[in-house]
């Protein structure tokens, strides 16, 4: 791709983009030639997830800088500061895989326990950036209406999906002193389970009991995927003549949205009530089909309601 693609793109957000997709290929590395466990899991599998997900949101957020309105001095700065927070964060993510050691909730120590502080702070810096990036991109002048709602609709949910991390250090229940493989930690993801059990391939998301990291991880990559749906909608277009009205697209788009976030409080909700995500209980699956007919109804409507009856406002 020619530079002038990039050229109104944040830097430093591309630039850990790409650091972060380095990092992630260098943690397979390390899951092929390194045997050790830690907390049940792979030691370096946490980094691989990290590194991923930071190189998406940050890959994300440096394509809606480019959509910012002008000055965005404040913006900019914004942004570099949400760079730093997640640099701190991996480097003390891998710094204590290279020690052996949990990095999240882990008081063992002090050095433990300070370093856990250090993250838990660069955590609530990195979402009250996004906040104040997310009320600037709320007002970018996107000409193209389906990737407007998007923008407006996925960057709000991936903001909770931030906020609901929150949960694993806010609760009652997540925040009592636990000793688990000899450490001692102060905040959880399992909810009803301890966290180092029996976890799903790749993710590590319980299957004995909820799993906070679940709900975290949804809303917060609302960012990529409303955005990817509306461009896939643009793309189909041109096979399919009743997507080419944007006012369609953009319907589909909210629709979408919407339940995107019912989905967020379905496996919230789930995870809450010490459910495992692959074993749904008859509430929760009753739920899952009122969502999903729901949405199935809402997208029927929006390709076929005239126009003038659901109209989506500019």
């Amino acid at each position: 791709m020619s530079e002038s693609l990039f050229a109104d793109w944040h830097r430093p957000m591309l630039v850990l983009a790409g650091l972060m997709a380095g990092a992630a290929a260098l943690c397979l590395v390390g899951l092929a030639v390194d045997d050790r466990v830690l907390l049940g899991a792979p030691i370096w599998l946490k980094p691989f997830k990290f590194a991923v997900s930071m190189a998406l949101y940050s890959a994300a957020w440096a394509w809606l800088y480019a959509l910012l309105n002008r000055p965005r001095r404040a913006a900019y700065w914004l942004s570099n500061g949400v760079v730093a927070c997640m640099a701190i964060e991996y480097v003390v993510i891998v710094g204590q895989v290279v020690r052996g050691r949990p990095s999240h909730f882990n008081r063992s120590t002090p050095l433990d326990s300070a370093l856990w502080d250090v993250m838990a702070f660069t955590i609530v810096a990195l979402w009250l950036g996004t906040l104040a990036l997310t009320v600037s991109a709320l007002r970018a002048p996107v000409a193209d209406r389906p990737s407007r709602w998007a923008i407006r609709l996925g960057t709000p949910i991936a903001l909770v999906g931030l906020a609901l991390a929150g949960l694993m250090t806010g609760l009652p229940s997540q925040t009592r002193p636990k000793t688990i493989d000899g450490f001692h930690v102060q905040g959880a993801h399992g909810v009803g389970v301890l966290d180092g059990g029996p976890g799903m391939p790749i993710t590590g998301w319980s299957t004995t009991g909820g799993d906070l990291r679940i709900p975290h991880f949804v809303g917060m990559h609302a960012l990529q995927a409303l955005p990817l749906l509306a461009m896939l909608l643009g793309a189909l277009a041109t096979r399919y003549p009743r997507l080419r009205p944007e006012s369609v697209r953009a319907r589909l788009v909210i629709v979408a949205a919407g339940g995107y976030a019912g989905l967020l409080a379905l496996v919230t909700w789930q995870a809450l009530r010490g459910q495992p995500l692959i074993r749904p209980d008859g509430p929760t699956l009753l739920a899952l089909a009122v969502l999903t007919g729901a949405v199935a109804a809402g997208g029927v409507l929006a390709m076929r309601a005239p126009r003038s009856a659901v109209e989506v406002p500019a």
